[in-house]
């Protein structure tokens, strides 16, 4: 938490927090005029326009070249959010939204691709939901599709909702009710179990299934285990769009490739989830103080969710760093709190099997 410099009294902390909220409401330089008239203080212009010039020595505000008003600092942001904001209710609106949508009886993935969703709809900024596993998956589902007389797609669902597909090619007299056989045995005598112990002991099948299936098998879920471990840590990413239309980020084409180009390799962005993973509470992470986020004119909202007590991932939302965090901050908040709930009831406790 940034702390408040000696020399902010309550004057010049409102002075301070009326100006950063009329520019976030605005994104206008903000005059000391204006804030003459609309200060409610009882100062003059002179003495409000000596405290903008001290804000401004300290590093608080600062004057664009082709403006006399003034913007906020991250600095300033920094002072603001940590001990100016005031945070809002979660509007009733936004609370059914996530509700309705954050319920009970989904998948896992569904529920992180609807919340990513209602992160980017809610606060008209890219949402992020990042995911990690905190233990080895486990088999929850396994079936055969025929697609033709020799080609069968088999599915693999993981416990934590992953869903992995392979193609194979089976010999011509092998009979479709086979399949469905395995895969019914499979899933009573390996449900939960994790992907190599299946496949270490797929081999003791054989008297039930033929050799040939179970090389297929074997080959099919090492496979898939390998591509479970390279992707344990991604991210889901909805409203992009809403960079495009931000004007603080969308008059720098320059800016605007560095953000994109950081939710593609997500290296940056890794190292501040990874920094919400092992804070409590929601976190704001301003553009112009790190080194972390590519541009210096964006911020990140986000906070970590859980299920069964174990944390789970992070979430939030990406967007200008003149971005209402009243508002925003109890969206980021309450969408992790119901995400935590309904993936408990989506997924099974952990496990201890290998």
């Amino acid at each position: 938490m940034a702390h408040i410099h000696p020399d902010l009294d309550q004057r010049t902390q409102h002075l301070l927090k009326l100006l950063v909220e009329r520019y976030i409401n605005e994104g206008q330089p903000v005059s000391s005029k204006s804030l003459t008239q609309d200060s409610g203080l009882d100062l003059s212009a002179a003495t409000i326009r000596n405290i903008m010039a001290d804000l401004e020595n300290m590093g608080l505000i600062a004057s664009p070249h082709t403006s006399a008003g003034r913007i906020p600092t991250a600095q300033g942001y920094r002072l603001f959010v940590d001990n100016l904001l005031i945070v809002k209710p979660l509007e009733h609106e936004a609370l059914s939204q996530l509700t309705n949508r954050l319920h009970e009886n989904q998948r896992p993935q569904a529920l992180l691709n609807a919340a990513s969703q209602l992160l980017s709809e809610l606060t008209h900024s890219t949402g992020i939901v990042q995911t990690f596993r905190s233990h080895t998956p486990t088999l929850q589902h396994i079936e055969f599709v025929r697609l033709s007389e020799q080609r069968v797609l088999l599915i693999l669902v993981t416990t934590e909702g992953n869903v992995q597909n392979r193609l194979l090619t089976l010999p011509s007299d092998y009979p479709y009710e086979r399949l469905q056989e395995a895969s019914k045995l499979i899933r009573e005598r390996y449900r939960g179990y994790t992907f190599e112990h299946i496949r270490n002991h797929l081999q003791d099948e054989v008297k039930l299934l033929r050799a040939d299936l179970v090389h297929f098998l074997s080959a099919a879920i090492d496979t898939s285990q390998s591509e479970l471990d390279s992707n344990s840590e991604a991210f889901v990413v909805s409203g992009k769009n809403h960079l495009l239309e931000a004007e603080d980020l969308s008059s720098s084409i320059h800016s605007l490739r560095l953000l994109f180009n950081a939710l593609e390799e997500r290296t940056e962005l890794l190292q501040l989830m990874h920094l919400s993973h092992n804070a409590q509470g929601v976190q704001i992470y301003i553009g112009g103080e790190s080194n972390l986020l590519p541009v210096e004119t964006c911020s990140l909202v986000t906070t970590r969710y859980e299920a069964h007590g174990h944390v789970m991932g992070t979430l939030g939302v990406i967007g200008p760093t003149r971005m209402a965090y009243e508002r925003i901050i109890p969206i980021v908040d309450m969408t992790a709190q119901l995400l935590s709930n309904a993936l408990s009831q989506a997924l099974p406790s952990p496990i201890n099997r290998s």
